[in-house]
C-alpha cells in the first residue's frame, strides 16, 4: 500500500498506460502553438519538432568554426615581417624574434584576428593556446554539468537557459578588450554551447520512434558538415569590414542566429518520456490532456481509463536520479565506460591522422584550403557511409567494423611514418583513418544515447561527449608542445583502438528496441550468448539478478512502438 492509504500503480494499470501510448505513438509529442488545424497534426507536428532540433546544428558548428578562425585566422598562414632580420610563416610561437619592429599579416581567412589584434607572438605566444583551449575546456565542463541538470530539472529548461546565456556570452566576446577577457568569455560560451547541443540531442532521440532514431540523427550530422563547408564563405564576407575589426563582425554574425531559438520557450515542449520516468505525474496528465484535445481523442470514453489510473499516482513526489547511481549497476556502467573510451579514442586518433595527412613542404595558403576541404569532404563521406553500414550491420556491428578499420589504418600508417618514399600510401591510410575514426566517434555518442535510461540519459550522454572533448583537446596540447612526442601520442591511441575492439564485443545491440526508462531497463540491455544468433532486449527478473542496490521508478514504459 502506498502512503496515505493509496495503492501503487499495478501491472495492469501500467499495461493500460502503455497501451494508450502505443495506440497513439506520435500524439504525445504534438504540443505546439494553439493555432493550426487538428486534422493530421500528429505526424506533421512531430516532424516539425524534429526539424526544430536540426536547425540549431548549423548554428553550433558555425560557432565552433568561428572560434578557430578568430583565434588562428583559419589556418597557420600568419606572415611575420620584421625590420629586415627575419621573415617566415607560422603562428608566431615557433619563431625566434630577433627584431623589435614587426608587422603581422594574415594571408588567408580574416584580415585580423586575436593574434594580430593583441600581438600574441614571441613571449606572448602561449596566450594563443589558452585561447584555443578555452572553448574546448568550457565544453567539457558544460557536457558534464548540463547533462546532470538535464536529468534533474528537465531537458527544456537546460535548452532555454543555454540559448539565453549563449547569446549573452557569445555577443560579449566580440567586445573583448584583451585576450584574458576573450578566453574567459569563450570558456562560458563553450559551456553554454555544450548544454545546447546535449539537450537537443536528447530531445531528438526521445522524440523519434526506434526505426527513425538513427536517420534523424544523421540528418543533423549532415547539417553540421554543411555548416563546416559554409564557414570559409561566412569568414570571407566578414573580411575588411569598415569601422570594426572583421573578427568581431564574424563573432556577431555566428551568434546572432541563436536569437531564432528564443521562441523555443513556447514552441518546444518538455519530454513526456522524462516526465513519466521521473514521476512528474501532474505535469504528465496536463500534457496528455492537451495532446488528446489536439488529436481529437476523447479521454472520458477511453476504455483503458488511463487518466483514472494515473490520478491515483498524483500524490507521489518526483523521483530524480543522478548519473552516479549507475555505479550501483553491473552492466550499465561498463557499457557507458566502453563508449567513453571509444569516443575519446576516435577523436584523439583523428588528430593523429589529420597531422600525418598534411604536407610539411606545402605553402601555408594552399595547405589551409586543401586540408580544410579534405577534412570536410571526409566528414561528408563518413555520414554517407554510416547510413547503409548501420542499416546492414546494426549499431554494434557498424561500430566494431569502423574501429577495426581505424586500428588497421593506424598500424599501417605508423609503419610508413618514417618512409618518405611511401608518402602517398601514408596519406591514403591517414584519409582512411580519419574516415573511420569520425564514424567511430559519431556512433559511440549515438550508441550511448540509445542504451542509457531516460532517468540518467543526460548524464550518460554528457560523459561520452565530455570524453570526446578530451579527445579533441589533444590537438591543441600537441601544438602547445610543438608536436613533440607525436609518435608516442599516436602509438598510445593505436593501442587504445585494439582495446576498444575487444570491449565492443561486450556491448548489446539496441537497434529496433525501445529506449530504456529506468535503471533496471538499462541494466537489462545485455548481449546474448554467441551460441544463439541475433540480439534481443532481455528483461531479467529479480530471481536472476540482485537489484537491491538499484532504485527503480514505479512506472516502466518499455512498450514497443517507440515508447
Amino acid at each position: 500500500m502506498a502512503a496515505g492509504g493509496r495503492r501503487r500503480m499495478t501491472h495492469r494499470q501500467r499495461t493500460a498506460l502503455r497501451r494508450w501510448i502505443t495506440q497513439h505513438p506520435g500524439c504525445y509529442r504534438t504540443l505546439t502553438a494553439p493555432s493550426g488545424r487538428l486534422s493530421g497534426v500528429r505526424e506533421s507536428t512531430k516532424k516539425q519538432l524534429v526539424v526544430l532540433t536540426w536547425i540549431p546544428a548549423l548554428f553550433i558548428v558555425l560557432d565552433c568554426g568561428g572560434h578557430a578562425v578568430t583565434v588562428t585566422g583559419g589556418a597557420p598562414a600568419l606572415h611575420l615581417k620584421g625590420n629586415g632580420t627575419q621573415e617566415g610563416h607560422g603562428d608566431g610561437s615557433a619563431m625566434l624574434c630577433a627584431c623589435k619592429e614587426w608587422k603581422l599579416e594574415l594571408q588567408t581567412g580574416l584580415s585580423q584576428n586575436v593574434v594580430t589584434k593583441w600581438k600574441l607572438v614571441c613571449d606572448s605566444a602561449w596566450k594563443v593556446h589558452i585561447a584555443k583551449f578555452s572553448l574546448l575546456v568550457g565544453s567539457i565542463f558544460g557536457y558534464l554539468v548540463m547533462g546532470v541538470m538535464a536529468d534533474w530539472i528537465g531537458r527544456h529548461p537546460v535548452l532555454i537557459l543555454s540559448v539565453l546565456f549563449m547569446l549573452v556570452f557569445g555577443l560579449t566576446v566580440a567586445f573583448s578588450v584583451n585576450v584574458t577577457m576573450f578566453s574567459t568569455l569563450r570558456f562560458f560560451e563553450g559551456f553554454c554551447l555544450a548544454g545546447l547541443a546535449l539537450s537537443l540531442y536528447v530531445l531528438r532521440i526521445e522524440l523519434c520512434l526506434p526505426g527513425w532514431r538513427f536517420s534523424m540523427t544523421m540528418v543533423a550530422s549532415f547539417l553540421m558538415v554543411g555548416g563546416q563547408l559554409l564557414m570559409p564563405g561566412v569568414a570571407a564576407l566578414c573580411r575588411h569590414w569598415p569601422d570594426r575589426d572583421d573578427w568581431q563582425v564574424l563573432q556577431i554574425v555566428i551568434i546572432s542566429p541563436f536569437v531564432l531559438m528564443l521562441p523555443y520557450v513556447w514552441i518546444f515542449p518538455e519530454s513526456l518520456r522524462w516526465l513519466l520516468a521521473t514521476q512528474h505525474y501532474s505535469r504528465s496528465k496536463a500534457m496528455m490532456l492537451r495532446i488528446a484535445r489536439k488529436n481529437q481523442v476523447d479521454m472520458t470514453t477511453e476504455p483503458s481509463g488511463v487518466l483514472t489510473e494515473l490520478e491515483q499516482e498524483l500524490h507521489k513526489k518526483p523521483q530524480r536520479t543522478c548519473i552516479v547511481k549507475m555505479m550501483s549497476t553491473r552492466n550499465l556502467w561498463k557499457n557507458i565506460v566502453v563508449l567513453c573510451v571509444n569516443s575519446l579514442t576516435g577523436y584523439g586518433i583523428h588528430h593523429c591522422f589529420a597531422r600525418s595527412m598534411m604536407d610539411p613542404e606545402a605553402q601555408p595558403t594552399a595547405m589551409c584550403h586543401t586540408d580544410y576541404y579534405t577534412m570536410a569532404g571526409i566528414a561528408v563521406a563518413t555520414c554517407l557511409a554510416l547510413c547503409p553500414a548501420v542499416g546492414l550491420m546494426g549499431r554494434r556491428g557498424g561500430l566494431l567494423t569502423f574501429m577495426i578499420i581505424t586500428a588497421l589504418a593506424s598500424l599501417l600508417q605508423l609503419g610508413l611514418l618514417n618512409y618518405t618514399l611511401n608518402r602517398k600510401f601514408s596519406v591514403a591510410f591517414s584519409i582512411i583513418g580519419m574516415f573511420s575514426s569520425h564514424a567511430v566517434s559519431t556512433l559511440s555518442i549515438f550508441f550511448c544515447a540509445e542504451i542509457t535510461p531516460t532517468v540518467i540519459r543526460g548524464g550518460g550522454l554528457g560523459l561520452v561527449l565530455a570524453s570526446a572533448g578530451f579527445g579533441m583537446l589533444t590537438a591543441p596540447i600537441m601544438e602547445l608542445h610543438n608536436q613533440k612526442g607525436y609518435f608516442l601520442h599516436h602509438v598510445i591511441f593505436a593501442c587504445c583502438t585494439l582495446l576498444c575492439i575487444i570491449c565492443l564485443l561486450l556491448l548489446p545491440e539496441p537497434r529496433g528496441q525501445p529506449l530504456p526508462e529506468s535503471l533496471i531497463d538499462g541494466e537489462s540491455f545485455t548481449r546474448q550468448t554467441l551460441l544463439h544468433p541475433g540480439e534481443q532486449h532481455l528483461l531479467l527478473t529479480k530471481t536472476d539478478r540482485d537489484y537491491s542496490r538499484v532504485h527503480d521508478t514505479p512506472l516502466h514504459l518499455s512498450a514497443t512502438g517507440g515508447f
